[in-house]
């Protein structure tokens, strides 16, 4: 007997004939299928779940990697693309079965470029200072800083007007308008007059510009131009010494030290011939500088004192014949300088075969009324230096 027939059995009416009305047997039998059934479908619909889980975690781990593999591979294609021989400007080369180097055509010809090899400098030429009546004097070759001619460049001198080439770098670093007006005052002239000092030839209250003051500065050797532009630069004269000797601190210049902006003597004011023509060196990268050190003359804007404009020649081309060498050599540029402690001195700039050099001499005999021996030095040092295609 099936085990539903045992519980039809059991079922019998309430008179206790069978058919009548049916008891609970069968009943809790079905119920108890339906709750087996529902248990069964709970445990599947949990078994999905976990899966839709399983499967949504495994894609999004997936579309991490796609990601991080894009962003991978496209880091690499941007770096072999800035290696590549397009980029760089350089062909491609491999060996073919017989060990030969040859080189990709693929690529394109115009972006293969030769890598420029560096002239090396020339051998410097030793120039002597035998014939100079300067008792000390550098030549220093700007392209690489070589020096050619060494006398005494390491003992002290005194570079009178020489001063002034810090002036005008210190006052155009620090004046960046060129034609902001400035005035020349009574005070600032009249204790020049008093000691002698060469001047430019400004009057006492002309207002002028900057850049008026700067050819001023290095052309005539102007002190009155000097003391406008340290004043308006720092309040005073004292001041703007202080930015000087600031100056020969960034320099790392061991034996230098400025008293006064012009020159004028004093015992502490001193340098060497070796730390001015570093000074010079330093100065000539200013552009400004540069045009006006290696201007022969220059006219000041008109004034009411001066309606024409002030006319200013450099000093050393007032006493230089011609400025071409007979080694076919220029002389650029030049800052004189004299004082009877200091006598006659010079730091000058020339081109010869395509090199630049700077030359400063110092304590040659002499005065304003004497030969330039000065500027005679440069010529002739200048002159010594030859073609250094024919020393090889």
């Amino acid at each position: 007997m099936n085990p539903e027939d045992r519980y039809d059995n059991q079922w019998v009416g309430n008179d206790g004939q069978n058919g009548h009305e049916r008891q609970p047997g069968r009943e809790s039998y079905n119920n108890g299928r339906n709750r087996s059934r529902e248990s069964r479908q709970m445990r599947e619909r949990r078994r999905r779940a976990r899966r839709n889980r399983m499967i949504l975690k495994c894609l999004l781990v997936a579309v991490l990697l796609v990601i991080l593999i894009v962003l991978m591979t496209s880091l690499l294609l941007n770096k072999r693309g800035e290696n590549s021989p397009a980029a760089t400007g350089s062909s491609v080369s491999f060996e073919n079965s017989s060990g030969e180097l040859q080189t990709d055509s693929s690529v394109p010809e115009t972006t293969v470029t030769d890598t420029p090899t560096p002239t090396p400098s020339p051998t410097p030429q030793i120039i002597s200072g035998d014939s100079l009546y300067s008792t000390n004097a550098v030549m220093v070759r700007r392209s690489d800083g070589a020096v050619l001619l060494d006398k005494g460049s390491r003992e002290r001198i005194y570079p009178a007007s020489m001063t002034k080439i810090m002036t005008a770098i210190v006052a155009i670093e620090n004046l960046p308008n060129l034609d902001e007006q400035i005035t020349v005052t009574a005070e600032q002239i009249n204790p020049l007059y008093e000691e002698g000092a060469s001047l430019a030839g400004f009057s006492a209250g002309e207002t002028v510009t900057v850049r008026d003051l700067l050819y001023g500065v290095l052309l005539p050797s102007g002190a009155e131009a000097c003391v406008a532009v340290a004043e308006r630069v720092a309040g005073s004269e004292a001041a703007f010494v202080d930015l000087m000797n600031q100056k020969v601190q960034e320099l790392s210049l061991t034996d230098t030290h400025f008293v006064t902006d012009s020159g004028l003597h004093d015992d502490n004011h001193y340098t060497t011939c070796a730390d001015m023509a570093a000074i010079l060196e330093y100065a000539l990268q200013n552009e400004t500088f540069r045009t006006v050190f290696t201007s022969h003359d220059y006219t000041a804007s008109p004034t009411e004192y001066h309606p024409e404009g002030l006319y200013m020649e450099n000093t050393m081309f007032q006493n230089l014949e011609s400025d071409t060498l007979s080694n076919g050599g220029v002389i650029e540029g030049g800052k004189t300088g004299f004082t009877d402690e200091a006598q006659l001195c010079l730091a000058s700039l020339a081109s010869v075969y395509d090199q630049e050099y700077i030359l400063v001499t110092a304590h040659a005999e002499g005065n304003h009324y004497t030969e330039p021996y000065h500027v005679l030095d440069a010529v002739n040092a200048y002159s010594q230096i030859e073609d250094p295609n024919t020393l090889q």
